[in-house]
């Protein structure tokens, strides 16, 4: 085969070149710098020095270039076709992506690519050459952008800088580096010589032909250090001429006018006269040239961020742009910052006011009572509305009416040019977002927003609404105790007193909701002779606490009636005021009868057994109508925050909402514990109706003698081992196969099968077991043993919880069986004798009394007890601090041991980890107990469950 037929397969197929050229990309190529960049060409020859195919003859010059010769190498003659940059970039372009293509010609197709990028991404910059002609060069350079120089100069094979540099004595091959270099800079000056060039660039950087620029070296010198000669333009609003909309003097406008931008070079002073010469060209001659190109490359650059200012080369006054409406609406929001941010600063005219505001407020009608009486009783409905503002000056009316009108980013209003955003014209068109009832307006005055169109608000109430915030909102200070109390009250119960009083004779009622034993029971009565209403007071509360209601009544308010709506010969008739004691199961059964009796006030004591809404029990209570309703609870929230709705449901109807939206908007995201803004929201809402105090409270009770808490763990013995891992055992292959409510279902019966086997195996089995046999059997029985034999000794008392009626029982049957007085309460035991059973231990008569902690947890007066014992766990610790209350609470003289048995390695021992975690939380959210394991992944719950030995 010849030379010439192999070159022109290696050619053959191209497309060709305007010159009628065929593309030759799968020969080498070699790139010839030139004094002017823009010059340069690029070479494509054969390496096997072949001669050019017939149909390139009569293109082809001579090139000399370096190739191998033996163990050395030597200049050679070889034909090549030479092509100027713009014909040659789009065929190394196409090379870039041909897979025949030379590796020569392919790197320069990788160049001729990072400088299109370049030149694209506005990487260019003024200079001259080393003779004082006019170039543009690439630049400046990001560190990826050299990084990627170098790269294709790594890959640059010997053929594609074969050609030797000028130069006697040894060959010397350009370094590839450079040679790239070189050729970016060549792309950046070729193409922005075409016609559009001059009214963008400036004549100087747009001819084709060669400027001579022999004052400008320094100059150059400065741009390329990246100095740019220190030029930088800015704008300046004009509003001079814009139509006038005054909404201050009820609108009219002035036609004709518009907003424009005037643009101004912040150049060296000495060099540039100012902006109207230096874009007329009529600056200094010395260094004309420089301040065009400079400041046209600095417009440029401002618009690639704002694209407006590419009409200034289009106008016969180039340092003036007008405006139009959406163009200066773009000025004035996102546009200005975006400008600043490449370094355009914008001036605004010394009147433009950017504080026009808008806030959403609830007022109440004209003439509201602010004490909050007439306010709940008025069945006008509140304003919600939007209110737009000025400097923090509200707008009347009729200028909210103009603003509405308003159709431009500008207006004048109040002698001042205001900068609108189009949202607050909006708000000023539909300023009334609806009508809000007395507690509804309420709340988002307590919380200070509120939802709008899925959006939250800042919400400020004025007028009588603000006044009635404030009011709950402040401190309070002690009320003074009604002369027919017969007891000197603590002042944090005057406060209490205090704050009941306030709100009931708001109308709102409230939750009282302080510890145990601080007192709730006498405040309660206070605040019913403070009311000295005509109408009696029902109380409604637990049947074991009727009789201590009864005895507290006669002891601080004597002489005022009292009668217990209980029982088979319960009657209404011929009430006279005084108190009104009953159940909640008789007043669920009786709901209509007594809501057909006046009452000057309902209370629910203990009103955690209405925490559940849905309940027939919370049902009939809320049927029952009073002008003041009062809770009294010192566990507000055992399990989740639903139970806390469900109180303030009842004291305040409608504070919270619906249940649903105040479970999507407050509790969950509360209770999941990662939203703090939340908790504070809550509080805000929460705080004015709840008034919750500890006895660990600064000042609250600190007479109370000291409380010792301890943990005692319990080994299993050989029979609750063997039993609990085979329930373990059996369990979870059964759970490990359930979904849904079925596999929930089976981890609480596991649950509570583990809780009874850990108590003892007697209870789980359900046997009817000797007496005697009891204690060798739990390691718990024979640790209460202990603890009882020491403290009976000590002539001491002593309460023991346990969540199960059947253990209570067999407790109860062993300590008979050893001869120590026990009784046994539980929520079976008839009132009379619970009252009977609290005297028998009150007196002394009886050391030991076992109670169920859900029946006896609540409202028990038992501080002859100086040890409280926990024979197994709740799974929420406000309810073992209730139980522990029956003995640490006012009238306690005696320090209190509280003594918690936990069997080791079991699923108690885990829990009380988790509870000891739990309780340091509880004042802000309680988990769910048992509801929450239920969630757990089998991997979980047997870790949860697993029995671990202990060594």
């Amino acid at each position: 085969m010849s030379g010439t037929t192999a070159v022109a397969e290696r050619t053959g197929g191209s497309p060709e070149t305007e010159t009628g050229h065929p593309v030759p990309v799968r020969l080498a190529s070699v790139y010839l710098p030139a004094p002017l960049p823009r010059e340069g060409r690029l070479a494509f020859w054969d390496p096997e020095g072949d001669p050019l195919p017939p149909v390139l003859a009569g293109g082809p010059e001579e090139l000399t270039v370096v190739r191998r010769h033996g163990a050395g190498v030597r200049r050679r003659q070889v034909p090549a076709l030479t092509l100027p940059l713009a014909e040659a970039l789009p065929l190394l372009v196409r090379a870039r992506h041909d897979p025949a293509a030379h590796p020569a010609t392919a790197c320069w197709g990788a160049a001729a690519l990072h400088a299109l990028r370049l030149v694209a991404r506005g990487r260019l910059l003024p200079g001259l050459t080393p003779d004082g002609h006019d170039a543009w060069r690439a630049g400046p350079l990001e560190p990826d952008d050299i990084a990627h120089l170098r790269a294709i100069a790594a890959a640059l094979p010997p053929e594609g800088h074969a050609v030797p540099l000028p130069g006697p004595g040894a060959l010397r091959l350009p370094e590839p580096e450079a040679l790239v270099r070189s050729f970016l800079d060549a792309v950046a000056d070729t193409l922005p010589r075409t016609p559009a060039a001059p009214h963008t660039c400036g004549r100087p950087f747009a001819a084709r032909e060669p400027q001579s620029l022999p004052d400008a070296h320094e100059w150059a010198a400065e741009v390329a250090a990246g100095m740019d000669a220190g030029v930088r333009v800015s704008l300046r609003l004009d509003l001079s001429a814009y139509d006038v909309f005054d909404a201050g003097a009820g609108g009219g406008a002035r036609a004709g006018g518009a907003a424009v931008v005037q643009v101004h070079s912040l150049a060296d002073p000495t060099l540039v006269a100012d902006a109207a010469a230096l874009w007329a060209g009529e600056a200094d001659t010395a260094f004309g040239p420089r301040a065009r190109v400079d400041a046209a490359l600095a417009v440029r650059r401002a618009a690639r961020v704002w694209a407006p200012l590419d009409r200034l080369a289009e106008q016969d006054v180039p340092d003036v742009l007008a405006l139009s409406e959406e163009e200066l609406g773009e000025l004035l929001g996102v546009a200005a910052s975006r400008l600043a941010a490449a370094g355009v600063a914008v001036h605004w005219p010394r009147d433009l006011a950017r504080d026009l505001t808008a806030t959403a407020v609830v007022r109440p009608a004209p003439g509201s009572a602010t004490d909050g009486t007439g306010f709940f009783e008025s069945e006008d409905l509140l304003r919600f509305r939007w209110q737009l503002a000025l400097g923090g000056d509200p707008l009347d009316e009729a200028e909210m009416d103009a603003l509405a009108e308003a159709h431009r980013p500008v207006v004048r209003l109040r002698d001042r040019w205001v900068l609108v955003d189009p949202a607050l014209v909006r708000k000023a068109r539909k300023r009334e977002l609806g009508l809000l009832d007395p507690v509804d307006a309420l709340s988002v005055a307590l919380t200070g927003e509120a939802e709008v169109d899925g959006e939250s608000v800042e919400v400020v109430p004025v007028g009588a609404l603000a006044a009635l915030r404030d009011r709950l909102t402040a401190g309070l200070r002690p009320a003074a105790a009604p002369p027919a109390l017969a007891a000197t009250l603590r002042d944090y119960q005057l406060r209490g007193l205090a704050w009941l009083d306030l709100m009931t004779s708001l109308g709102l009622g409230g939750c009282l909701a302080d510890d145990m034993g601080l007192g709730k029971t006498v405040t309660l009565i206070a605040l019913h002779l403070k009311r000295a209403r005509t109408e009696p007071t029902l109380v409604v509360c637990p049947a074991s606490l009727l009789g201590n209601w009864q005895r507290e009544i006669t002891r601080f308010a004597p002489g005022v009636p009292v009668r217990r709506f209980h029982g088979q010969n319960r009657t209404l008739e011929g009430i006279d005021g005084g108190f009104v004691l009953t159940t909640y199961g008789t007043m669920r059964s009786t709901a209509a009868r007594l809501a057909e009796q006046p009452w000057g006030m309902v209370v629910a004591d203990e009103a955690q057994h209405v925490k559940n809404p849905y309940s027939a029990t919370a049902k009939a209570l809320r049927t029952i109508p009073a002008p003041a309703r009062v809770a009294l609870t010192g566990t507000p929230v055992e399990n989740n925050l639903s139970e806390l709705w469900a109180l303030l449901d009842w004291t305040t109807p409608g504070l919270l909402g619906p249940l649903k939206s105040f479970r999507a908007r407050h509790a969950r995201a509360v209770e999941n514990g990662e939203d703090a803004e939340a908790v504070e929201r809550l509080s805000r809402l929460v705080r004015p109706f709840l008034l919750r105090r500890k006895k660990s409270d600064p000042g609250i009770v600190p007479e109370l003698p000291p409380k010792t808490e301890t943990d005692h763990p319990v080994p299993l013995t050989r029979e609750q081992a063997a039993l609990y891992e085979a329930v373990v055992r059996e369990s979870m292959l059964a759970i490990e196969t359930a979904e849904g409510m079925a596999r929930r279902g089976l981890v609480l019966k596991l649950l509570g099968a583990l809780k009874q086997i850990c108590d003892h195996p007697a209870l789980y089995l359900k046997e009817d077991a000797r007496a005697d046999r009891l204690a060798a059997r739990s390691g718990k029985l024979a640790l209460l043993d202990e603890l009882l034999d020491t403290l009976l000794a000590e002539d001491g008392s002593a309460l023991v919880f346990t969540q199960y009626v059947g253990m209570a029982r067999l407790l109860t049957a062993h300590l008979s069986a050893r001869a120590i007085p026990v009784d046994l309460l539980h929520g079976g035991t008839p009132v009379p004798e619970r009252e009977r059973m609290v005297d028998r231990f009150q007196n002394g008569e009886t050391p030991v009394l076992v109670l169920s902690l859900k029946a006896a947890g609540t409202g028990l007066n038992l501080t002859r007890a100086g040890h409280v014992v926990h024979f197994d766990r709740w799974w929420n610790p406000a309810v073992e601090e209730q139980a522990t209350d029956r003995a640490y609470r006012i009238g306690q003289t005696q320090p209190v041991q509280v003594h918690r048995l936990i069997t080791e390695g079991t699923v108690e021992d885990r829990i009380a980890e988790m509870l000891a975690a739990k309780r340091a939380l509880a004042d802000a959210i309680l988990g769910s107990g048992e509801a929450a394991l239920t969630e757990l992944t089998d991997r979980e719950l047997s870790d949860l469950v697993s029995l671990r030995r202990t060594s």
